[in-house]
C-alpha cells in the first residue's frame, strides 16, 4: 500500500482562495476590511520570519495588517497597555501575539488580556473553556487546519476512531475536542502512554504531535488509516540539517491510507486559517454571517 500525500500546501492556498474572495466580498458589499494585528516582541529570528509570512499572507487576501514590533526590554505595562489600544480599536478584528515572548513577560497574563473575540490564534482561557464545552469559540489555527483537512479527505469523520498523540494547550488537547464535535471517538495518548504502538493501531486517524522527531513508526500504524504529521523537527543527518515530523514517513506511508508530508503539510495551513479566523472574527464583530466553509 502506498499512502495518499494530503498536500497541505495546494490546499492551504485554496483556503487562502476562500478567504480572499470572501474579504473582497465584505469590501464590496458592507464596506468592512478585517484588520489584523500582530504584536512582535524581541528579534527571535524565527519569530521574525513568522510575522513576515504573516503580514504579506494577509495583505495578499486583501486584509488590512498592523504590526507593532516592539524592543525585546519591553515591559509589561506597555505591552498590555498596547493590547488594551487593540481591544478597543475598531479597526482591529484579529490580534495575535507572537509567542515565544522574552522570559521577563507573563505570557499567559498577556494573552488573557487579548480580547477573546479578537483572539485569532484561540488561546484565551475563554475559548478554551468555549471549545471544550462544545460552543462557538476562536479555535487554534493548527488544529482547525488539520480537520479541514481530514474533513475534505474523509467527507464525515462521525464514528472513526482517531488517536491524538500529545497533549499540548495549542495542538493535542484542542485537536482532541474538534475532533470530538465531529463525532469521533478520540483517545488522547503521549509519550508515557503504555503499548502506545497498540493504542496508536486502534486509530482510523492518526494525529502525531508529541513533539519528538520520527517517533511514530510504520508499526504504529493501522493499514489504511489517515496520519496527520503536526511535527516540526530539525535534525542532523549525514552532515545537514532535515527537516522531520514526529512520524517516519516513509514506513509510515508505506502502510497508511493517506499522509501528510513534513514539510509541506500541515506547516502552511497555519497562517491560512490564521487568516480564515480573522475573517471569522470581521464577520462575528458586525454581525454578518460566518465565513463558508472556514469554521469548526
Amino acid at each position: 500500500m502506498t499512502a495518499t500525500v494530503i498536500d497541505g500546501k495546494a490546499f492551504a492556498a485554496k483556503v487562502r482562495g476562500l478567504v480572499q474572495a470572501q474579504v473582497a466580498n465584505l469590501i464590496e458589499v458592507q464596506g468592512i476590511t478585517p484588520g489584523l494585528a500582530v504584536v512582535l516582541v524581541g528579534e527571535d529570528p524565527a519569530s521574525q520570519v513568522y510575522v513576515r509570512n504573516k503580514h504579506a499572507s494577509t495583505i495578499e487576501v486583501g486584509m488590512a495588517s498592523f504590526e507593532h514590533r516592539l524592543t525585546v526590554d519591553t515591559s509589561e505595562a506597555v505591552l498590555l497597555a498596547l493590547i488594551h489600544r487593540l481591544n478597543a480599536d475598531p479597526a482591529v478584528h484579529g490580534i495575535l501575539v507572537q509567542l515565544p515572548l522574552p522570559g521577563h513577560l507573563n505570557s499567559e497574563l498577556i494573552i488573557n488580556t487579548i480580547d477573546p473575540a479578537k483572539d485569532v490564534d484561540g488561546f484565551h482561557i475563554s475559548n478554551v473553556g468555549l471549545l471544550g464545552t462544545g460552543q462557538k469559540s476562536m479555535v487554534p489555527c493548527t488544529p482547525l487546519g488539520c480537520l479541514m483537512m481530514l474533513r475534505d479527505h474523509h467527507g464525515s469523520l462521525s464514528g472513526l476512531n482517531a488517536v491524538v498523540v500529545g497533549r499540548s494547550n495549542i495542538v493535542g488537547k484542542p485537536m482532541a475536542q474538534l475532533l470530538l464535535g465531529d463525532s469521533c471517538t478520540v483517545t488522547i495518548a503521549h509519550s508515557r502512554t503504555k503499548d502506545l504502538a497498540a493504542v496508536c493501531r486502534g486509530a482510523d486517524i492518526l494525529v502525531a504531535a508529541v513533539g519528538r522527531p520520527e517517533m511514530i513508526t510504520g508499526d504504529f500504524v493501522k493499514p489504511g488509516a489517515t496520519v496527520i504529521d503536526v511535527g516540526i523537527n530539525r535534525i542532523e543527518r549525514d552532515g545537514k540539517t532535515k527537516l522531520v515530523g514526529d512520524v517516519h514517513y516513509a514506513s509510515a506511508a508505506a502502510v497508511a491510507g493517506a499522509i501528510t508530508p513534513v514539510p509541506g503539510g500541515v506547516g502552511p495551513m497555519t497562517i491560512a486559517c490564521l487568516l480564515a479566523n480573522t475573517l471569522t472574527a470581521c464577520c462575528r464583530a458586525n454581525g454578518l454571517p460566518e465565513p463558508v466553509g472556514l469554521t469548526a
